[in-house]
């Protein structure tokens, strides 16, 4: 039912008028609030990431990728019941089947691609945007493919809400690549995929770099980094064990 007030002549207010800007009052103090609550929780995150790469024994995190992940919203990008958990070092899901990955796995992958401010990345598996929007700070565009059509329409939307204007979406087929925006610099693919797709090696650029998960889902998962040289030669390495949810649509 919609409050009305009916007493012009008192000067009486209304008393569902009166509810509605109580609300509106506390939201907006409580608003300063959450959003430094986010922020130091956001700071914790990363120095638990940084905590939880030097206990796994990893080299040192680049502090540009560490940045880059303070700097991005995660709450942002998880719903809304799942946002008082977004900055606990651990992946969330996001409907559809699809999860966005544990805050450490997002560096490491983030990392090894070694990314420059001039790189053309492609992710393959946009999810909710989150790494995009993270590879978005440090690399010149990042080109992102989504399989499925809701993930990918709400990603869109939020990216450019957000203000990721080098972030550019799609709905499609990963395992085939980009093929209009290549050669990449660097590809992440943040899904598991049986092998790796020859046409995302066909893609990369020599010189580029690889990062991706490989395993099928009852088998153990790597985390893989490819590497192209110059004269075209691949070279995989063997980074971690990892689970993530299959690549959909793969040939």
């Amino acid at each position: 039912m919609n409050a009305t007030c009916q007493a012009p002549m008192t000067g009486a207010v209304c008393k569902g008028t009166t509810q509605r800007a109580l609300a509106i009052l506390a939201l907006l103090l409580v608003l300063p609030v959450l959003a430094d609550d986010y922020v130091a929780r956001r700071a914790g995150m990363v120095d638990e990431v940084r905590r939880y790469a030097d206990a796994a024994g990893d080299e040192l995190l680049g502090e540009g990728v560490l940045r880059s992940m303070n700097a991005v919203e995660r709450h942002a990008f998880v719903p809304a019941a799942q946002a008082p958990y977004a900055y606990e070092n651990r992946p969330l899901r996001i409907g559809y089947g699809q999860t966005i990955s544990q805050p450490y796995i997002v560096a490491l992958m983030t990392d090894l691609l070694d990314p420059e401010t001039d790189d053309v990345v492609l992710e393959v598996g946009t999810g909710s945007g989150y790494q995009a929007a993270v590879l978005s700070g440090l690399v010149a565009r990042v080109y992102t493919i989504e399989i499925i059509e809701a993930l990918a329409d709400q990603a869109r939307e939020r990216l450019q809400r957000l203000g990721y204007g080098n972030v550019v979406t799609r709905l499609g087929d990963g395992y085939f690549g980009w093929q209009e925006h290549a050669p990449f610099d660097a590809i992440i693919v943040t899904a598991a995929a049986t092998h790796v797709p020859p046409p995302l090696i066909e893609q990369l650029r020599p010189g580029g770099r690889m990062v991706i998960p490989v395993g099928s889902q009852f088998t153990t998962q790597w985390l893989l980094l490819i590497e192209k040289g110059e004269d075209g030669e691949i070279v995989s390495r063997q980074i971690a064990p990892v689970r993530f949810v299959p690549l959909t649509g793969e040939r």
